[in-house]
């Protein structure tokens, strides 16, 4: 009986003829997050009461624990890495404490290794914990996101459905919707945000669904249905940083810079993460102001050091800055880094983009390749394939990679879809 609850959508489907950043996400995986002001406060708050416990019994590890992925979610609510080391040296506190038998501490572990990249650090303590916890549906949202950008479909869908058996709610519908997503089933992706939405119990958990709905609306190229989804977000917490990032990116889609600037200036103002500060940039570009995105480029850089100096990175999204900004060298060697560290059809993306512009198109086709492996309609993979396929000079499948790209989504990116045109125009010409 519990079964159903991954295959609910395709069912339905199947009677009806068939009928998600990070990506998107930067990191492709979804993590529910209140409106970060509020969240922030109340994660402070906690913080100073666990700290206060502490000072009484030192010797707690469950308090240790708790504080440990407390410190963890300041560090996501704020952007603020240096959070990391506290985080861990809370749950190494906790451990020393109680070495055997600590699913608190461990789960802690893989969550925090998961929000550093570290995945298959993740992963290890995902299964150390589901030793521990075997019915938690907590430690099941670890494994899969794990799993998910260790490129371990097999083990995503298998921790995917435990999680979907044991507690079928926000958390586990939002994977599920990503993990169809990711698979080219957008239906069934949005189906399960519509459950997502529908088991929502608080507004923070609904600006959420909301905006992951708004998300699955653009990347299909529906700019009016994601603008509604998010302006329902911002209804119901009119400073989540979320939705008013969606409402930037429309607004850039529609060619309204002045809009789009101004919502993404107070985005970074206020959580300053490399996926952000990378589209701001390049809404700057667009616009002509060349010496605030290069400001912007250099904040981007220093990020960069600050996340590695905390044990972290977000080196896919710093991949694509040096490959579409002047780079390549520096691309390829973040790339294979990745690459070395994870296997996700994401990070094969990367290597394939890197590759094109380091000029290496005949390895780059081959991780193009290993890129669509899940059947994801990704329009920017699609941009990429058809960009390495012109350069091996096989045009006719270039100009039909590049048409797929801007049918799937004709705004994916306010860089690289009039360079799909333009390409496209060449191919033409050149027959």
């Amino acid at each position: 009986m519990k079964r159903q609850y991954l295959m609910w959508s395709a069912a339905v489907v199947a009677v009806a003829v068939f009928a998600v950043s990070y990506a998107a996400r930067s990191d492709g995986t979804p993590d529910a997050a209140a409106p970060e002001v509020n969240r922030a406060n109340a994660l402070q708050t906690r913080t100073v009461a666990l700290q206060d416990k502490l000072h009484a019994r030192p010797d707690d590890a469950g308090t240790w624990a708790e504080l440990g992925a407390t410190y963890t979610e300041l560090a996501r609510a704020g952007a603020d890495p240096s959070y990391y080391v506290k985080a861990q040296g809370a749950l190494e506190e906790s451990l020393k404490i109680k070495p055997a038998d600590n699913g608190e501490a461990m789960l802690g572990q893989g969550a925090l290794a998961n929000a550093r990249h570290d995945f298959a650090a993740a992963r290890d303590w995902g299964l150390k914990a589901r030793d521990t916890r075997p019915d938690s549906a907590e430690v099941q949202g670890v494994l899969v996101d794990a799993y998910t950008q260790l490129g371990d479909d097999a083990g995503a869908t298998e921790s995917l459905q435990r999680m979907l058996d044991l507690r079928p709610g926000v958390a586990s519908f939002t994977r599920a919707s990503y993990h169809f997503e990711t698979h080219g089933r957008v239906d069934e992706a949005k189906d399960a945000l519509d459950r997502a939405l529908t088991a929502a119990s608080s507004s923070d958990e609904r600006v959420f669904c909301h905006y992951y709905l708004g998300e699955l609306a653009f990347n299909r190229g529906d700019l009016d249905e994601a603008a509604r989804q998010y302006d329902q977000g911002l209804a119901l917490s009119p400073h989540d940083v979320t939705s008013v990032q969606g409402k930037a990116k429309v607004a850039a889609a529609r060619g309204e810079y002045d809009d789009a600037i101004s919502g993404y200036q107070q985005v970074v103002n206020r959580v300053p993460v490399p996926q952000y500060l990378l589209e701001y940039a390049e809404v700057l570009d667009l616009a002509g102001r060349k010496p605030d995105a290069a400001a912007q480029y250099t904040i981007l850089a220093e990020q960069k050091k600050l996340l590695a100096a905390q044990g972290a990175n977000d080196d896919l999204t710093l991949t694509t800055v040096a490959a579409d900004h002047g780079d390549p060298a520096e691309s390829l060697a973040l790339a294979q880094a990745e690459w070395g560290r994870r296997q996700s059809v994401l990070a094969a993306d990367a290597m394939a983009w890197a590759l094109h512009v380091n000029g290496r198109d005949a390895e780059a086709l081959e991780f193009s390749d290993k890129a669509g492996e899940l059947g994801w309609r990704n329009a920017t993979f699609s941009f990429h394939r058809g960009m390495i396929l012109a350069a091996l000079g096989r045009g006719p499948e270039a100009h039909a990679a590049l048409t797929e790209a801007l049918s799937i989504n004709p705004y994916f990116s306010p860089l690289h879809a009039p360079a799909a045109r333009a390409k496209m125009a060449e191919l033409e010409n050149a027959r």
